[in-house]
């Protein structure tokens, strides 16, 4: 994923009042013994939407931050890691980015900060946030920050050469899949926003009982997902794969978002004629990343991070979240619209994204994903129940 570097300076942590155009004010947060060098983990390819906001907080405040280091991990993958760090009490990783997957379960193992009294430190998030940002908000439970927010999906991708009759209901998505085994793929939901999204917005699709219940309320769901496996040749471990394929022609059809249908056609790993749709019965399942602090850091570094994440929520940082449409829209933050993006994210949005997304967002429920308890059951199941039976 490229990532423009783009500096929007402004304002720090610390909430006091409201400037002349409404936008909070900040007081200056209490400066470290000497410049930190902050070690920042993305796990949800959340760099390519903040990266160059990071790194305008280096640049405005160097008394704080000499600079940030960037590493990125499989989602999976992390919460061992910390654990293991945690308990050896050697942590080397300040600031997690992260989606729902690795926040759900880091939530589970106890292995973020709360954040709970800390929050007069940081704006009023009801304020600041989108409507549904903020419900997202609240799937944090305290243990994160949201710092970029989508509708998300799960809509249909295909190759309109390939696929002349697209699917309208999940059941032609299904008989499309016999009909043309192999030939439909999707990522493995742990590790995929367009794989969990579409996990989660299956039982909206299919009626299910009920939808945010997958042990008891998700019979439809596992029934039809356990067919459509049978003309799946894989699953694998990340959705970047799954453009892959889809571009170089291995596969015709997927389930995507909006961010992962305008990007890869913007970066020309999916070609640009590339077609979505939506099926009947379609809710939007939401979906954002967060900033989480992992338990175990010293408290300088917490202060220095808490003052990281004010000025990451200001509308100039929120706009650089337009990037190439990996995350579109991409801002959690109100009254961010894409005239604020600079102008390389403009051209993009105009030339990749699509008309219809408006109206859709616009027209179509937008429901919450999972909490974070049965979020971590969803995946479990899928990878016993469905996963398992491709080995």
């Amino acid at each position: 994923m490229t990532v423009t570097r783009r500096h929007f300076l402004g304002g720090v942590a610390g909430l006091t009042t409201l400037g002349a155009f409404g936008g909070p004010v900040f007081a200056a947060a209490q400066k470290p013994a000497s410049p930190l060098q902050i070690t920042i983990v993305d796990v949800a390819g959340n760099l390519a939407l903040t990266q160059a906001a990071f790194d305008a907080y280096a640049a405005a405040k160097p008394d704080f931050v000499s600079r940030f280091v960037y590493t990125k991990a499989p989602s999976p993958e992390l919460p061992a890691k910390l654990q293991a760090q945690q308990a050896a009490g050697r942590v080397d990783l300040d600031l997690v980015l992260t989606g729902t997957d690795a926040l759900a379960a880091g939530i589970g193992l106890n292995l973020w900060v709360d954040l709970k009294p800390h929050m007069a430190e940081l704006p009023k998030l009801t304020d600041i946030l989108l409507p549904q940002a903020a419900k997202m908000q609240g799937l944090a439970e305290d243990q994160g920050i949201i710092v970029s927010y989508y509708p998300s999906g799960p809509i249909v991708e295909y190759m309109p050469d390939k696929v002349a009759t697209p699917p309208t209901t999940a059941q032609e998505l299904l008989d499309w899949t016999k009909a043309n085994p192999n030939k439909f793929i999707y990522a493995r939901p742990a590790n995929s926003g367009p794989g969990r999204t579409f996990l989660m917005g299956l039982p909206y699709l299919l009626g299910d009982s009920d939808p945010k219940d997958p042990e008891k309320g998700w019979d439809k769901t596992w029934e039809y997902l356990a067919e459509l496996g049978k003309n799946v040749e894989y699953y694998p471990t990340g959705t970047g794969a799954v453009m892959k394929e889809l571009g170089e022609g291995t596969r015709d059809m997927t389930v995507s978002t909006t961010g992962w249908d305008i990007n890869p056609r913007a970066l020309g790993v999916v070609p640009a004629e590339a077609k979505v749709g939506k099926l009947q019965g379609f809710h939007w399942v939401t979906d954002a990343h967060y900033m989480c602090i992992p338990k175990g850091i010293a408290d300088e570094r917490v202060a220095v991070l808490l003052d990281v994440m004010n000025f990451m929520l200001e509308p100039k940082q929120q706009a650089i979240a337009y990037d190439q449409g990996y995350f579109y829209p991409g801002p959690a933050v109100k009254d961010v619209p894409l005239s604020m993006a600079p102008q390389d994210s403009q051209d993009c949005i105009k030339e990749f994204g699509r008309p219809e997304y408006e109206d859709w967002i616009a027209n179509n429920p937008l429901e919450l994903p999972l909490d974070p308890a049965k979020m971590v059951t969803a995946f479990n199941i899928w990878d016993q129940k469905i996963g398992a039976a491709k080995g």
